[in-house]
């Protein structure tokens, strides 16, 4: 494989000489910068051999004698150990050892050499740095050099699944109506039309999914244009089944081949005022717009974060037909771990099983993450053949899992011991829950970001010297994507505020390379809570229901208000769960879910 890996390098390399490139810049995304991109667009995994099937965040650099790959420190564990022997070396993007990819690049290239990028797969905001940068020095940008046509035979062709509706009892508004407020908030941007290229965008206004053109996400590969007069859906035709022609019919919006995108917004008229976001639209279709360009499109991605009161209670079903999956899944492996006979690989089969069995769970939202002991370092890591073990002897397992329920989407971590947990494992998984708790029960005034909230969960780790430096908290798409925007809980600084509405994981974690992973993640809802002279304020209410393993729990370093606040979470799981349990089922539950006590 690895072997492989180093011939497509060659090939890429000759391709660069044929088209006098000195350096190519590859992306792992696709025209609409999807973090899980289509078969078709994941050319960086094929080349680089680093790779999952929740896909990886990763940009290469290729010159004539280096081949680097970027990754964040959710992979940094998992890209060492792939890209081995390929040819390509890791580099940090973030951390204490980051190196900046367009710094790098700036500083490697000479005046009078050519960059070359596929500008379909690169966003218009990073290609306009990465421009001003090498223009600079004198360095000539080549944005059409696609080069997996050149080197790529065997490449997936573009995903042409069926589409169908999404019913619109379950999301509690029409196309209409989500058009409407979409052209106010394009208005709001001075602009009198919008180009959507993010899927997320597009399967929320439409309310049209499909399955299987992006693994885990009922997405589908297409892009929207709105002004108040054309509604124009640009799309593969294969993709349409009568059903869907017929609500398209009912809202009067017309579909145009994929392929013509360029063209189509080469013809705009001149007077319009074209919106497109520039981190989510391809520089590729930016070079052919033949209108004024308005830079924005913040106003259009809230509406869809902030899911209505409808969409929140089908949500809460959807959680407790989670629950009732995971407490069968973590009830069988408490049972069978003492046997033996289990490994990462299986568990990970049974849970995905164990989901499907209710017929609105249409898929997982991701892969999940199974991993013991070591593994749980691997921030995404994900079992497969050559890496997966058994379950023995005493440690942790930490478990990443979702499912894409037709009422919502689900997204929830558990680390639980098996056998004797350490002293050590308890105190490091306390410090995570404090965090978590923390984080759990901020209160904050309307207008706060998730930046400003972030070190709720990180301070307790930090008093001791430890980190973790992923985000704390991600936006949940509504049976769209597990990640979505515009809101986050991370270090890095966020102008989108918390708002009413709006699903938000809460998930701090501490990997420790070589022993065991903590992670612990509950979905979170933003819910107003009072309202005083200094003006209103909001707080965070939980929405997954299952419980955390109290047995990891460090009662000499938690306070009161935090053994309070775990004993009233349990309980609002037991009553929800209950009902819904076989009686053998509702007794492990109990006990799962015990009052802790000093």
């Amino acid at each position: 494989m690895k072997k492989k890996n180093q011939e497509y390098l060659a090939r890429l390399r000759k391709a660069m000489a044929d088209h006098h490139i000195e350096l190519c810049i590859i992306s792992g995304t696709d025209p609409h910068q999807s973090e899980l991109p289509p078969a078709h667009w994941r050319g960086r995994e094929w080349l680089t051999g680093f790779l999952s099937e929740n896909g990886t965040n990763g940009t290469a650099v290729v010159t004539a004698d280096t081949a680097l790959c970027w990754t964040d420190s959710r992979y940094f564990i998992q890209a060492e150990e792939q890209l081995a022997g390929t040819g390509f070396a890791m580099m940090k993007e973030d951390g204490p050892e980051a190196v900046d990819l367009v710094d790098w690049v700036t500083e490697h290239t000479n005046a009078g050499q050519t960059v070359g990028i596929d500008g379909m797969t690169f966003s218009v905001a990073w290609v306009q740095r990465l421009e001003q940068e090498l223009n600079d020095n004198g360095v000539k940008l080549d944005t059409d050099f696609p080069m997996f046509d050149y080197i790529y035979p065997d490449r997936p062709a573009r995903p042409l699944n069926k589409l169908f509706v999404h019913d619109e009892k379950i999301v509690a508004e029409t196309v209409d109506s989500k058009v409407a407020r979409t052209l106010e908030a394009v208005k709001s941007e001075l602009a009198n039309a919008v180009l959507i290229s993010s899927l997320d965008d597009i399967a929320w206004v439409t309310n049209l999914r499909t399955a299987n053109d992006i693994c885990f996400s009922p997405m589908f590969v297409a892009f929207l244009y709105l002004d108040e007069s054309r509604r124009v859906l640009i799309i593969d035709d294969a993709k349409l089944t009568p059903e869907v022609r017929k609500h398209l019919d009912t809202y009067n919006i017309e579909t145009i081949p994929y392929d013509d995108v360029k063209e189509f917004v080469s013809k705009l008229p001149k007077e319009t005022r074209l919106l497109i976001d520039p981190q989510k639209t391809a520089r590729g279709i930016y070079d052919h717009i033949g209108c004024t360009c308005v830079f924005g499109g913040d106003a259009v991605a809230k509406l869809k974060s902030i899911k209505n009161d409808t969409m929140i209670t089908n949500l809460a079903t959807a959680m407790e037909k989670d629950g009732v999956a995971l407490t069968r899944f973590f009830m069988s492996v408490e049972k069978e771990y003492p046997q033996g006979g289990l490994t990462e690989m299986k568990l990970a089969h049974r849970l995905r099983d164990m989901r499907l069995t209710d017929p609105t769970c249409v898929d997982e939202s991701f892969a999940s993450i199974v991993g013991w002991n070591a593994h749980g370092a691997i921030v995404h890591y994900e079992p497969s053949d050559a890496t997966d073990v058994a379950i023995t002897g005493d440690g942790l397992l930490l478990v990443d899992s979702g499912g894409q329920y037709m009422t919502g989407t689900t997204d929830i971590t558990r680390t639980v011991a098996l056998g004797n947990p350490t002293p050590e494992q308890k105190h490091d998984f306390t410090l995570v829950m404090k965090g978590h708790i923390a984080l759990s029960c901020a209160v904050f005034p309307s207008g706060t970001t998730g930046h400003q909230l972030d070190v709720l969960a990180r301070q307790f780790l930090w008093k001791e010297g430890k980190a973790y430096y992923h985000g704390t908290g991600h936006g949940v798409g509504y049976f769209i994507n597990c990640h979505e925007g515009p809101q986050s809980i991370r270090l890095n600084a966020n102008p989108t505020p918390l708002e009413p509405g709006m699903i938000t994981s809460n998930e701090p974690g501490l990997y420790l390379e070589g022993k065991y992973g903590i992670r612990c993640e509950n979905l979170i809802v933003t819910e107003k809570c009072m309202t005083t002279e200094f003006g209103e304020f909001l707080h965070f209410k939980p929405m997954t229901l299952f419980p955390f393993d109290v047995r990891l729990f460090d009662l000499d370093i938690m306070t009161p208000e935090e053994i309070k606040w775990v004993n009233d979470y349990h309980a609002e799981v037991r009553a929800r769960l209950t009902p819904l349990l076989t009686p053998q089922e509702a007794e492990w539950l109990k006990e799962k879910t015990k009052a802790i006590t000093k």
